[in-house]
C-alpha cells in the first residue's frame, strides 16, 4: 500500500479493500494495522479467502460473542465459553412471517448460539436478548444509509 492509502486505513472506522492482482476476485482488506484476503470460491475466484458474506457473517458473530461475554463477565456469570454459528441465504419473501416485504427474495440468517457454562434459564435467556443487542446486528436490522462516490 502507498503511503496514503496506508494512512486512510490507520483512520477510526476506515477499511480499504483493493484488488491483489493474483487473481480475478482476490481482494486485500486493510483496516488499521490489520490485513485479510477475501475472494470467490472456485471456479469463479481463486478461493484465497472468505467470501465476502462469510466476512460479513464473521463480523455479525464476532460482535454477538463479544457483546455476550461483555455482558455476563459485567454480570459475574458463569460463562466458561461461547460459539455462535451463522448461515445465510436468500428464501422467499412470502415465506418471511415477519417481514414487511412480500414479494421477491430478502436475506436470511440463522444464527445459533452456544452457551457453556453453570448458567441457569433466566440467565441464558438473558444472554440470547443480549446477543441481539450487538452493534452489528443492530446495523443489518436498522435502516442502512450507503453513499457511494467516485474518486
Amino acid at each position: 500500500m502507498t503511503a496514503p492509502e496506508t494512512d486512510a486505513a490507520s483512520a477510526e472506522g476506515t477499511v480499504i479493500v483493493a484488488e491483489t492482482g493474483s487473481g480475478t476476485f482476490t481482494r486485500q482488506i486493510t483496516a488499521g494495522r490489520h490485513e485479510l484476503v477475501a475472494d470467490e470460491p472456485a471456479p469463479i475466484g481463486d478461493d484465497a479467502g472468505p467470501t465476502p458474506y462469510d466476512l460479513l457473517l464473521g463480523a455479525l458473530g464476532a460482535c454477538t460473542s463479544m457483546t455476550v461475554r461483555m455482558y455476563a463477565d459485567r454480570k459475574g456469570w458463569p460463562l466458561e465459553r461461547i460459539r455462535v454459528t451463522l448461515r445465510h441465504k436468500r428464501i422467499h419473501a412470502k415465506d418471511c412471517a415477519e417481514c414487511e416485504t412480500t414479494k421477491g427474495f430478502i436475506d436470511h440468517i440463522d444464527i445459533d448460539i452456544e452457551l457453556v457454562g453453570d448458567l441457569d434459564d433466566t440467565q441464558r435467556d438473558r444472554l440470547l436478548q443480549i446477543a441481539e443487542r450487538c452493534p452489528v446486528h443492530q446495523t443489518l436490522t436498522s435502516e442502512i444509509d450507503i453513499a457511494t462516490s467516485l474518486r
